[in-house]
Parts: structure tokens; C-alpha cells; sequence
């Protein structure tokens, strides 16, 4: 690749390298693998304007503790992922808009935006391509203010390693030393060795080559259809949905977390608006982190993909019609089902598909039945987004794409640092309309979600 100096004139990229090219070949890890070679970007916004020439000096300084981030992707023989730490570099642009700021925020989302904050690279040009796994793109806005645009591979971070590395990164921007990321996927894979792979998995489904470019496919045909709905509930309705779960729990249980009564709320609202059968079977596929479940085995702050997922299931009268304790009664449970040995049997399973050469083919149960019976729940509410500063102040908003999966839920922290949370959430188009009106809106908010239920 080929960029023009120097990072902080408009218009130019460059590619930053940490300074050292240790030339080691990290085999990406089992979990790693479920995610492809898409990206993940996110965006933040600041009231003030971001000093791109200090910013590319200190992300330069952060990248010697992050050695996969400038390397490149390559195929292992199985079929498996490696990232070959050759300093290769990651990519940092800096451009100026001649549109002043707009006052981003739930009320006014920025995703419509993001291609003009965000450097985008071709996911199906990364595995053996000199294709950077960390784009950074700095936009100035007229009249003062800028648009930080972080994409990592997604084969490399999760959404907590992400976020640790932006942290790190907005540490050395102070000035504060920092450390170096933990990232050796064997922490994580080694699992599988104590355990005997099952040839089915409760979380996790490999399909026919046909069966996954159908699913692909779907989601592509009807991603115009699906809208997000923004909702900021404040810290006295996410409290007062907390104090419905614990009113009515067992008192023999530790009281239930806002998390998951705010999760088991919004299954349950998703679940009236739905109106399915009374008999039918309803699910909520919730995304887990295992840093916590594997405290024990994992070092902290490790840098790799560490999520799996777990489900919910109730009959959709008991969704609608019983007290809210009662739906947090199941979540919970599920929840509580992701121990270490079954993430020992998770790994064994998928380290048995990647030696087969069948990774490409596991998806995840909760996404294959997304447009059926099944609501994704992504509660990252609790990850400091609004901490990251850069010499500018804190974002006032930050963003992410839009979900093109239905009946997708992902919770976000709010600028405040409370118990306030911001929910979004993606929904056919009618069921995004029904999410505006007074009578939903009040249902989202909690107005009669007390231990009577709906």
C-alpha cells in the first residue's frame, strides 16, 4: 500500500506502524472464527475538535503493545485464521467536512452517516491481501468539532477488546503508560482439550454451503425492511423496572440485576407487539461474555473474541400475561447455564468442526432463527464508551451500523455514566412504527411493566 504524509493535512491517509515486526503467526482461536472477516466499526462524536497530528503519535504508541492490529490475515491449512504479526501497518485518515456537526443523539441517529465517518475496507479482500485489520478516520467539521471512526477486524477483538484497546489508546494520549494486550488464543482454545466433543451443540448449528448463502441471502432481501428504533430510558425507569423483578422473585435468590430485568423487559414488550399464538414457543438468544464466566483461566484484559451466547425460552402466553419476576426467572436461568464446563464442550465442539474444515459453516442458532421465533439481546451497557477522551472532551454520542437482523435488541450506556441506558432496536418496518406510537412507547419505557405485568 501506498499513502500519502503527513497524517494531520485533510485528505490523506497514512499507515502507522507500532516500530517492530515480531514476524510471530497468531493462530486465531475457535470463537474467533465465528465472526468472519467483516469489521466492526464505531463511531464518536466530540463537541470539540480532535488534534489529528497528536492522535496519530499516540495511536502510533499504542499499536507497539498491540502487534495484531498491524499485522495481516492469513488462511491456515485447516482453513483456519492466522494473523501474521509483520507490522504491515493499520490505516489513518484525516479529512475535513464542509457540513457543521449535527446534533446526533437517540433522538437523531447518526447511522445514515456513518460511510462518510468510517474508512471501509472489502471484507472479502483480507485473508491473504494487504489489507489493514485497524482503519482510523478523522473527520473535521465545519465550524469546529470531530467524528472519530475506529474499524477493527472482528476476527480479532470483541466488542470488550475493543474497547480496551480504545481505552489504552486514550490512556497513552494522556500520557499514562500502558500495557501490552494479552492475545494468545490457546487461553481460550486449550478448553477444548478437556472436553469430549459432542457431535451437536445447544448454541450452535453448522449448515450446508446452500443453507448458509440462504440465510445470507434473507437477511440481504430484507435488510430494507428493518428499522431501529432509539429509546433512552432514564436511571428511575431502568431502577423502577429492577425493583419490579426483585418485588417479585424468590426471596432466596440474590436480588435480580437492572440488566437483566431491562433484558426481560424487553423480550416481554417485543413479545406482546408480536402477538404470536398463545402455545408458541418463545426465544431470547443473549449474547454472553465469557471474560467473567472464565475469570479463573483468562488474564485480564484479554484481547481476543471471547462471547458465546445462551437461550431463553418461555411459551408466549407466559411472555406476555405473567409478572415481569417471572420472565427474569428465565432469563437468569439461561444465563446461569454458560459455565465453564459448558464453554469447555462449546470449545471442544467448534475445535472439532475447525479441524474438520467446517468453521465457516457454524452460525449461531439465535441468528438462523432470527426471523421465527427468536429476539437477540446485546446488552453492552455497562462498556465506558463515553470515557474515551483525546484532548477533546468526552463524545457527546457515538454510533454503530444498524443491524439488518430483526428483532435485534442491543442496549448502550448514555453519556450520563447511571443507570440511564439507551436501547435500539431493530424491528421489521411495521413493528418500527408501532415502537413510535404513545401506547408502545409508554410499554418501552416500563409505564406498565410492574409485578402485574403488561
Amino acid at each position: 500500500m501506498k499513502y500519502g504524509r503527513p497524517p494531520g493535512k485533510p485528505g490523506q491517509i497514512v499507515v502507522l506502524r507500532a516500530g517492530g515486526a515480531s514476524g510471530e503467526r497468531v493462530r486465531l482461536g475457535v470463537h474467533d472464527l465465528l465472526n468472519g472477516t467483516f469489521a466492526t466499526p464505531r463511531t464518536f462524536f466530540y463537541r470539540q475538535t480532535l488534534d489529528s497530528d497528536a492522535l496519530a503519535d499516540s495511536l502510533r504508541r499504542t499499536l507497539a503493545h498491540h502487534p495484531l492490529l498491524t499485522g495481516r490475515l492469513e488462511r491456515d491449512a485447516d482453513g483456519g485464521l492466522s494473523v501474521v504479526c509483520n507490522d504491515a501497518g493499520a490505516m489513518f485518515a484525516v479529512t475535513h467536512s464542509d457540513q457543521v456537526m449535527p446534533d446526533y443523539g437517540p433522538d437523531r441517529s447518526a447511522k445514515q452517516d456513518l460511510r462518510r465517518y468510517i474508512h471501509s475496507v472489502n471484507a472479502f479482500r483480507v485473508v491473504g491481501h494487504d489489507t489493514p485489520l485497524l482503519t482510523v478516520k478523522v473527520t473535521h467539521m465545519r465550524g469546529g468539532g470531530s467524528v472519530l471512526g475506529v474499524a477493527v477486524n472482528h476476527s480479532v477483538v470483541d466488542g470488550s477488546g475493543y474497547l480496551d484497546f480504545l481505552r489504552h489508546w486514550s490512556r497513552t494520549h494522556a500520557g499514562h503508560d500502558g500495557h501490552a494486550a494479552p492475545y494468545d488464543r490457546a487461553l481460550l482454545d486449550g478448553l477444548a482439550g478437556e472436553a469430549r466433543p459432542a457431535p451437536d451443540d445447544p448454541q450452535y448449528q453448522v449448515v450446508t454451503g446452500r443453507q448458509k448463502f440462504g440465510f445470507i441471502w434473507r437477511v440481504n432481501s430484507r435488510a430494507w425492511k428493518v428499522r431501529t428504533v432509539t429509546v433512552r430510558l432514564t436511571a428511575t425507569e431502568v431502577l423502577a423496572l429492577r425493583a419490579a423483578a426483585r418485588a417479585g422473585q424468590d426471596r432466596d435468590l440474590p436480588p435480580a440485576s437492572s440488566a437483566v430485568a431491562l433484558g426481560a423487559h424487553l423480550w416481554r414488550v417485543l413479545g406482546a407487539l408480536r402477538d404470536r399464538d398463545p402455545g408458541a414457543e418463545e426465544r431470547l438468544g443473549i449474547v454472553v461474555g465469557l471474560r467473567a464466566v472464565l475469570k479463573d483461566r483468562l488474564p485480564h484484559g484479554y484481547g481476543g473474541n471471547a462471547v458465546s451466547n445462551t437461550t431463553a425460552v418461555l411459551p408466549a402466553r407466559e411472555l406476555r400475561e405473567e409478572p415481569l419476576a417471572h420472565t427474569v426467572a428465565a432469563v437468569r436461568a439461561a444465563v446461569e447455564r454458560v459455565t465453564p464446563v459448558r464453554v469447555r464442550q462449546e470449545a471442544a465442539f467448534l475445535e472439532a468442526q475447525r479441524q474438520a474444515g467446517r468453521s465457516a459453516r457454524v452460525l449461531s442458532r439465535m441468528s438462523l432463527d432470527a426471523f421465527d421465533g427468536t429476539v437477540a439481546l446485546n446488552d453492552s451497557g455497562r462498556l465506558p464508551v463515553y470515557t474515551l477522551e483525546f484532548g477533546a472532551g468526552r463524545p457527546f454520542w457515538f454510533e454503530f451500523p444498524a443491524s439488518p437482523i430483526p428483532w435485534t435488541a442491543l442496549v448502550t450506556p448514555t453519556p450520563d455514566d447511571d443507570h440511564s441506558r439507551d436501547v435500539h432496536l431493530s424491528v421489521p418496518r411495521e413493528a418500527a412504527d408501532a415502537l413510535r406510537s404513545p401506547r408502545w412507547a409508554d410499554r418501552l419505557r416500563g409505564a406498565a411493566d410492574g409485578p402485574g405485568g403488561l
